[in-house]
């Protein structure tokens, strides 16, 4: 889904502009506009065209890299109007819900379209991805965010407006993966139970340990869902010098609990019993 190498910097795409200081700035390539900085201005006509990797200078000599936006970069700067899950917990959540290719998957609580934008891809152009959003700005959001991303996201991707609880819902036996960005998605586990093909993964994502355990219970009750897990992610950069290798000082720490099940024939699950880690 990223620009293709020959479309780089051409009118109507999407670049990154880095400074010295490795602040980011997303534009949208129009011949006719101008990007403005503390020190000078650039016109995008001075941008179209260069190879990616390009410095590039303003009316005041200030230098800015041109690179075309990863993933990552694209998420965490495209406008919000909710908390997104971040790329670090995006790439759990597909490795761990198996998100494959030709998948079809059933999401709920969208937000602002960072996960999304990353089951679309996962789930590649035979694939579907079919979303509720139950608030209307968040909605209009996540495709505005999606479809600048990838403007042409077309059968692949479906998003209804409303609560996945009291909406229509896929045929029986449909679904492969269900994935639920939800202050409640115990709610949601009678769904999934009709939904889902045998064998598939139900997968939550909630921030605090009271919803991991209701969620959870929640599973277990049913004698159909086993194998649960759940697991946070942390991510910790390092500085890395000719002189030393060291942790950076800052973080990325808990955001969110993940929480996958599969689903299994009744009682077919053996009884719990507390069992060493497997690392």
């Amino acid at each position: 889904m990223r620009q293709e190498l020959e479309k780089f910097a051409s009118e109507g795409s999407l670049v990154i502009l880095i400074d010295r200081k490795g602040r980011q700035y997303l534009i949208r390539l129009d011949s006719a506009n101008i990007f403005h900085s503390h020190k000078g201005t650039l016109p995008h006509t001075n941008i179209i065209g260069v190879r990616e990797g390009t410095r590039v200078a303003t009316s005041e000599g200030m230098e800015f890299l041109v690179i075309s936006p990863t993933y990552e970069e694209y998420a965490l700067k495209m406008p919000r109007k909710a908390t997104i899950i971040y790329p670090k917990d995006i790439g759990h959540i597909i490795v761990y819900g198996d998100i494959f290719p030709g998948a079809t998957v059933l999401e709920a609580g969208v937000g602002s379209g960072a996960l999304t934008l990353m089951l679309l891809r996962a789930v590649g152009p035979h694939g579907k991805v079919i979303s509720y959003e139950i608030r209307e700005e968040a909605a209009e959001s996540a495709w505005k965010n999606i479809h600048n991303f990838v403007p042409d996201i077309t059968d692949q991707w479906s998003l209804t407006i409303g609560d996945i609880t009291t909406q229509p819902l896929p045929l029986e036996r449909i679904v492969d993966r269900i994935i639920l960005d939800l202050p409640e998605p115990w709610e949601v586990i009678p769904t999934a139970l009709d939904a889902l093909v045998d064998g598939g993964i139900f997968l939550a994502y909630v921030p605090t340990t009271l919803q991991v355990q209701q969620v959870v219970e929640a599973l277990q009750k049913t004698d159909v869902f086993g194998m649960i897990s759940t697991f946070e992610v942390m991510h910790r950069n390092w500085d890395v010098s000719p002189n030393s290798v060291r942790p950076n000082h800052r973080m990325v720490a808990h955001t969110g609990f993940i929480t996958t099940a599969r689903k299994l024939q009744p009682g077919a699950e053996f009884p719990r019993t507390r069992k060493k880690s497997q690392y």
